[in-house]
């Protein structure tokens, strides 16, 4: 059974924590969260076809900045559900927040926050969210993003 606080998360993947995230101080490592985070976002980007915008535009995401809360140590066994949803839509970037669930603790293990930025590949530069993308990401969104240009 989903937590409640995991609502308004329209992409959510399941992580089993395996004995090697732990380190020498008995929790699971910083950067695995930061993992979890990746990965989450990787899973929302295919939802909205991001490989096949990037093949037909030469525009794809790239990632700005992100940062993490570290709320609650995770230790082995357990599983965390990783969990994103955009919170802010503007004209060539959009910020997803991220929360790691643990399943052990019925809880919020980590939160965080990214910023996505479009860039032309084959131009070099910053470029426009594009349309298809944006409405892919519209059309997740049960919560609509805040939306600025």
């Amino acid at each position: 059974m989903k937590s409640e606080l995991l609502k308004d998360y329209p992409i959510q993947i399941e992580i089993p924590i395996v004995w090697g995230d732990m380190d020498a101080f008995q929790h699971v490592n910083n950067l695995v969260y930061l993992k979890h985070f990746e990965s989450v976002r990787m899973a929302y980007l295919e939802a909205c076809d991001f490989k096949g915008i990037m093949d037909e535009t030469g525009v794809g995401p790239i990632l700005r900045d992100t940062n993490c809360r570290y709320r609650i140590p995770l230790t082995y066994p357990d599983t965390v559900i990783s969990a994103t949803r955009v919170t802010q839509l503007k004209g060539d970037r959009f910020k997803m927040y991220h929360v790691v669930y643990s399943v052990e603790h019925q809880a919020i293990a980590a939160e965080g926050e990214s910023m996505i930025v479009c860039v032309d590949y084959n131009k070099n530069g910053i470029a426009a969210v594009p349309a298809a993308m944006r409405d892919s990401i519209l059309r997740l969104e049960t919560v609509q993003p805040e939306m600025c240009d």
